[in-house]
């Protein structure tokens, strides 16, 4: 028959599991243990043999075990994966495809574990089922987190050959395995490093065994290794525990041995006849299988085997299992059989009981705390009676939630559950339905007659549900803000998006030419916008900017409408087209322009190396009101007030002269954005308060043969004005502070009262864009210098700040500019990253990139409450937006090794915590640093973990010298860190370090 590579029996001796090669596949089979211990059982045809078969794995099974609980079976084949399994509900006997065989026991693969690189030799689970170790022909052992899968812990990296064999330590402190690189190495579970590598043994060794399938002694004083050798003859070396010494080997096999199998239980001496002779020492029995075809049975109180067999089989023994009982030994071989030898205890002994065993273990090791599982933290002693308050406290808060769901369910319809649903169908529907569908004939006499209808066991597993039922993965999950949030968040734009329902172009264009600005000053109009479209009020800790673009949608610069304009008035021009496109468009660019320019017609502002790196997609002007833009794919959203957000010329502004349009279309290296045409008349209104508007005048009066321009301020029927002896090219205002810029390169600052602050500040080049935010301002320049003022503190945030730093080596275009509550400036580029500068080190900081992987790869849901997912909003969030990636994120997600996947997201979370950080915003700092601990105490990263606690928790005793902060972004530390604390108390493998923190906060608050 087909090669039989592994067989191991269930904990509880009822069936045993059988891998091996299949027709065209790996083949796992499931066999009833009864007829193999009873002939007569085997005889009986009405008792099945076969209860499962398995055919998932596309290669050949190589080995196959199940957990200590008899819950899992976990197998591992040539397809490089390891397969876990679990028995699902009966749903009655069914038959193999392509075979007569039927199925009594319906197993199903829970989980797919994928990391090897080459065909999985061997698989093994630890003595408490927390952990499941599998090694692999590429040279490396991993160890997965049997509680959560699929969870690596370690990958074990030290082997130079094919591992081919694993062995746990019996009280849990170490695993060895072997490898054709002719050692055997120890690893430790406590650090997951090398213990101890044994060579000598295995130097005249070959790499000429299938497996090397190595064991360890249930008392934990002997590891027996396969494949050793002793002068040339094959042996299986014996290693001591205590010092590793290699002084005794089982000698006898003509040929190499593939493996090696302690029984389960330890012995003792049987006594005859009920004497009551001295206790003899314990002992242990060991099964030793070789490619000789023979097997050899030990026991450790002997220096001869206890039984040889020869010739058992045809081929190479590749495998040996173990009844619990240890009387029972199951033996597998490369010809396709499996055979197995019964034993009495007059010939092995009388087993100890797992009390005495447990005692021996104890005795000599201590009580191993190597391994946690989760019924040992059930029942773990909380040593400090704060932690029991905090545990009891969560315990309550489940209660409480469950019985607010049961309350609801009385008065509100409750979805069916994930575990009762099939295909989305409940399954009382499915019977329902099947109930309509059955067959109801009636007789000649009247009776009914309905043709039985069967209704199977439908088997819903226990699928995990968390993937489907969690909150929606995001690029960034800072993006995810609530609706109320999301009425208050308004995004930053330029002036130009700001006046697009209030200001009204002064001229109207036509497609032949465009009349003077002088010719212009005729046809003004001023238009305030009604107060059904006024904006809501922003949260203090939200940007603010005069704006009327709806929250969120700023980002999405694909689309562009027109401006509502009412009749007699000019159609705002489209914002997203450069100035020499509009020029060229009016004709008014002259012959004595470059050739290249010339000659261009829409793709000018590709040939434009002074203009490109500011300018957005390519769209074309159409006058007479109609916009004719360059369509993408997808359905426009339906909102009138929805505009492009890009680095151009604002919307209230006309068109230039010849003469500033020769300036800014001439080719040049260095950055040059376009300044805002001086209008007639336009109005603002300012977002961050919806009652205030600035209505501008341009050369409204002559005194003294020079035209003064004069800026007004309403606010709550509240009017104040002033004159400017310079027309005034934009104007930007807050709750604070109003600012406008003129065509004298000056700046002048008003308080909200109308009060000059400042005397003009003298840029030192024409404007471009203006903002402000609380009492900060800031300007962009036409040379793309950026400057920031705080002027409450008459102090410089930035100064004359080239954006030629993040424009270098790229196309993108500025899509959005924002400038936070803190006076941090925000370039949100068109390739979907977004820059801020940091004053404090004078840098330009990259904040987000949808495109990063980080984000794409990282999985922290588990690590969310359900209230901090929805109801995070600042800068950080608003940058980043939403995004609608979680079905490529659940791709990456699957297929990704759990170690990258892990390592992706804690890098993720650290770099939010750091943007928040350079962004000032406080709020988001807190809501990153409670995920990423909550993170880092689900996935037991202890040691960063304490690094953040000691960061929070800085110095218990004063000391002059110390560098510490108590506060950051005006959050204390150490109230952060009392925060933190019940999240570190949710897990009890934490508890010390609670403690620790705990107590040092208590003796700090007692001070």
């Amino acid at each position: 028959g087909k090669p039989i590579f592994s067989v191991d029996i269930h904990p509880d001796g009822t069936k045993f599991a059988t891998g091996g090669q299949g027709q065209d596949s790996g083949k796992v089979v499931i066999w009833n243990m009864a007829p193999v211990l009873k002939e007569e059982d085997e005889k009986n045809e009405n008792i099945p043999k076969m209860l499962c078969q398995m055919d998932n794995h596309l290669a050949c099974v190589n080995c196959v075990r199940w957990s200590n609980n008899g819950v899992y079976l976990a197998s591992g084949g040539d397809d490089k994966l390891i397969m876990v399994w679990k028995r699902a509900a009966y749903i009655g006997p069914s038959t193999v495809l392509g075979s007569s065989s039927k199925l009594f026991e319906q197993w199903r693969c829970v989980s797919i574990l994928r990391n090897h690189s080459g065909d999985v030799m061997d698989v093994a689970w630890s003595p408490h089922d927390a952990w499941l170790a599998s090694c692999s022909v590429d040279n490396t052992v991993v160890i997965w987190n049997a509680v959560k899968f699929p969870e690596i812990l370690a990958t074990l990296k030290g082997h130079s050959g094919l591992v081919k064999g694993l062995t746990w330590d019996p009280v849990g402190k170490y695993i060895a395995s072997q490898a054709d690189d002719r050692s055997l190495k120890v690893w430790r579970t406590m650090d997951w490093q090398l213990e101890t590598s044994i060579t000598k043994p295995f130097d005249e060794c070959g790499g000429t065994t299938h497996v090397l399938r190595l064991s360890w002694s249930p008392d934990g004083h002997y590891l027996v290794s396969a494949h050793a050798m002793n002068n040339s003859g094959p042996t299986a070396q014996i290693i001591e525990r205590d010092g590793w010494k290699t002084n005794m080997d089982f000698v006898g096999h003509r040929k190499a041995v593939t493996v090696v199998k302690f029984n389960p239980k330890i012995f003792k001496k049987k006594q005859k006849n009920g004497s009551s002779t001295k206790s003899s020492c314990p002992y242990c029995c060991c099964a030793v299988g070789s490619k000789d075809r023979s097997l050899s049975v030990w026991l450790t109180c002997l220096k001869r085997p206890l039984v040889v067999i020869h010739e058992l089989f045809d081929k190479s023994i590749m495998d040996i299992s173990w009844t619990l009982n240890g009387l029972g030994i199951l033996v597998c071989s490369m010809d396709g059989s499996v055979a197995f030898l019964d034993f009495s205890q007059d010939e092995l002994g009388d087993p100890l009981s797992e009390e005495e065993k447990s005692n021996i273990h104890e005795s000599t090791y201590g009580k191993s705390l190597a391994i946690m599982t989760e019924a040992q933290l059930s029942t773990t002693i909380i040593e400090n009676p704060e932690m029991l308050k905090y545990q009891q406290r969560q315990q309550q808060q489940v209660e409480q939630k469950n019985t607010s769901i049961k309350e609801a369910s009385g008065t509100a319809t409750v979805a069916p559950k994930v575990a009762s649903m099939v295909n989305g169908e409940s399954l009382e529907d499915i019977r329902k339905n099947l109930l309509k569908k059955q067959v109801e004939t009636r007789t000649a006499d009247g009776r009914r007659r309905i043709t039985p209808l069967c209704i199977a066991q439908l088997d819903t597993g226990d699928f995990s549900t968390a993937f489907f039922n969690s909150i929606p993965i995001s690029g960034s999950l800072s993006g995810s803000i609530s609706s109320q949030s999301n009425q208050q968040l308004m995004s930053l734009d330029c002036n130009a998006a700001n006046s697009l329902n209030t200001s009204k172009p002064s001229v109207e264009p036509t497609a032949a030419s465009i009349k003077p600005t002088d010719d212009a000053a005729n046809k003004d109009s001023v238009n305030a916008t009604s107060a059904s479209t006024a904006p809501p009020a922003l949260s203090s800790s939200v940007l603010t900017t005069p704006s009327k673009i709806e929250p969120m949608k700023a980002f999405d610069s694909r689309f562009t409408e027109r401006s509502k304009a009412t009749s007699g008035t000019a159609v705002v021009t489209n914002t997203n087209q450069t100035v020499v496109d509009r020029l060229k468009d009016q004709n008014l660019i002259k012959d004595n322009k470059p050739k290249d320019i010339l000659e261009s017609s829409s793709d000018s502002e590709e040939k434009i190396p002074a203009a490109k790196p500011l300018i957005a997609p390519k769209r074309k002007l159409e006058l007479e009101g109609e916009t004719v833009e360059k369509k993408k794919k997808g359905r426009p959203r339906k909102d009138s007030r929805l505009v492009p957000v890009t680095l151009t010329v604002q919307s209230q502004a006309t068109l230039a002269s010849e003469k500033d349009a020769a300036c800014i279309s001439a080719p040049a290296l260095a950055l040059k954005l376009p300044t805002p045409i001086p209008q007639k008349s336009f109005t603002l209104q300012i977002s961050s308060d919806p009652s205030m508007y600035l209505e501008v005048e341009n050369e409204m009066t002559t005194v003294g043969g020079s035209k003064l321009s004069r800026l007004k301020c309403n606010r709550e029927g509240k009017e104040w004005e002033t004159v400017l002896t310079s027309r005034i090219l934009t104007a930007a205002g807050s709750c604070e502070i109003v600012s406008v810029a003129c065509e004298k390169r000056t700046l002048s600052v008003f308080s909200a009262c109308g009060r000059r602050l400042l005397p003009p500040i003298i840029l030192n080049t024409p404007i471009s864009t203006l903002h402000c935010t609380g009492s900060y301002i800031m300007a962009l320049t036409t040379a793309a210098t950026l400057s920031v003022w705080d002027v409450h503190k008459q102090t410089a945030i930035v100064r004359d700040e080239s954006l030629q730093t993040i424009f270098s080596g790229s196309d993108a275009t500025v899509s959005q500019i924002l400038l936070t509550q803190h006076g941090i400036p925000v370039m949100s580029m068109s390739d979907g990253k977004a820059y801020c500068f940091n004053p404090s080190l004078s840098t330009w900081n990259l904040v987000s990139d949808k495109q990063d992987s980080l984000a794409q790869c990282a999985d922290f849901r588990n690590s969310l409450s359900s209230q901090e997912a929805m109801l995070c909003s600042g800068p950080l969030s608003v940058i980043q937006g939403r995004t609608s990636n979680s079905g490529r994120q659940a791709a990456r997600l699957f297929s990704m090794p759990h170690l990258v996947q892990q390592e992706t997201t804690l890098a993720y979370l650290e770099n939010q915590i750091a943007a928040a950080l350079t962004l000032q915003s406080s709020h988001e700092y807190r809501h990153w640093l409670l995920i990423y601990a909550r993170y880092l105490v689900n996935e037991g990263f202890e040691y960063r973990l304490r690094e953040l606690c000691k960061d929070l928790l800085g110095p218990v005793h004063y000391s002059a010298g110390s560098q510490w902060e108590s506060t950051i972004m005006g959050l204390r530390k150490r109230e952060l860190l009392e925060e933190l604390l019940p999240v570190i108390g949710q897990n009890l493998r934490f508890q010390r370090l609670f403690t620790e923190y705990q107590e040092q906060l208590d003796i700090l608050r007692d001070k």
